[in-house]
């Protein structure tokens, strides 16, 4: 084999390569961006909910009425 059969079957190997990542990171592209999108506002949403439980857990009266439960229970044991 001489120096141009080896750099034309290295530079075909290279050209496979390319296209077989390329076409990965294609489809990618769009429907990738919209499930980045997507999961973001999930987050931010099960943020929001997180803090407005949090709200409600350290709230007085909450504590009040789980310790008055905790009472009635032993109350009936």
């Amino acid at each position: 084999m001489n120096i141009t059969a080896i750099a034309i079957v290295g530079i075909i190997c290279w050209a496979i390569v390319e296209l077989v990542q390329g076409g990965k990171n294609k489809k990618k592209g769009k429907a990738y961006d919209a499930d980045i999108a997507r999961l973001q506002g999930e987050i931010d949403t099960m943020r929001e909910r997180i803090a407005t439980l949090e709200k409600i857990v350290t709230e007085e009266p909450y504590d009040l009425k789980r310790q008055f439960k905790d009472l009635e229970k032993d109350k009936v044991a």
